[in-house]
């Protein structure tokens, strides 16, 4: 895949630094051992956050920051990490699905990064470009039927929107029968070093959980 940083995202957030994972995978309907993981970090974070402390995680306050630059209220439309954390914080249990989206899940959680995991042999082109919603911009997010993206971030391939740092597309999600994963990283804070260890972090539980060699991965700008 490539991915192509637009003038729009530039402009409202020039730091902003993103990593692409690509690799071959094996899913599966559930994994104990990755759910005592998600468990551990969950009883961590309930010790040291509180949902209000949460907004300062610099990953979460830079993606929020960036959700008001391009017109979106983010306590409305809240970031993946964010909403994922919030629910650990209000003692509600996390939603378990298969292993690949409770892996990225958990990646998420752990780097404060919102983060994309799409079945990219249901992209449409091998080019994505990051841009922003716009107005009227049709998108049917991942369990939520149609959403207003406009003033979102998001990700399109050459048919339209497949991502968004609150939800993913329902066209391009992971199932139980993905075998060509494609992960994105949304490093809307600008650090580069804990965009590639979140990077690396998604590769070893890859290897861990799904059957794989981590694949590969690069940054983009």
């Amino acid at each position: 895949m490539k991915v192509i940083v637009s003038q729009e995202i530039e402009s409202v957030c020039p730091e902003f630094v993103g990593a692409c994972v690509e690799a071959q995978v094996v899913n599966t309907p559930y994994n104990s051992e990755l759910w005592q993981e998600i468990e551990a970090l969950g009883n961590k974070y309930l010790a040291e956050l509180t949902t209000e402390s949460l907004k300062d995680m610099t990953s979460i306050a830079a993606t929020r920051q960036v959700y008001k630059a391009c017109g979106k209220d983010p306590s409305r439309y809240r970031p993946a990490s964010e909403a994922l954390i919030r629910r650990i914080l209000q003692g509600k249990e996390l939603y378990q699905r298969d292993t690949l989206v409770d892996l990225i899940n958990l990646a998420s959680i752990a780097f404060g990064y919102s983060i994309g995991g799409f079945d990219a042999d249901k992209f449409i082109g091998d080019t994505l470009t990051l841009g922003v919603g716009r107005e009227g911009e049709p998108y049917e997010g991942i369990g939520r039927g149609m959403i207003n993206i406009h003033g979102l971030p998001v990700y399109r391939d050459a048919e339209g929107g497949v991502g968004t740092p609150t939800s993913d597309h329902e066209r391009t999600k992971m199932t139980i029968d993905t075998r060509h994963l494609v992960v994105l990283i949304n490093g809307y804070d600008g650090n580069e070093k804990r965009v590639r260890e979140n990077a690396e972090y998604i590769q070893s539980l890859l290897r861990k959980y799904c059957q794989s060699n981590g694949g590969t991965y690069f940054i983009y700008k």
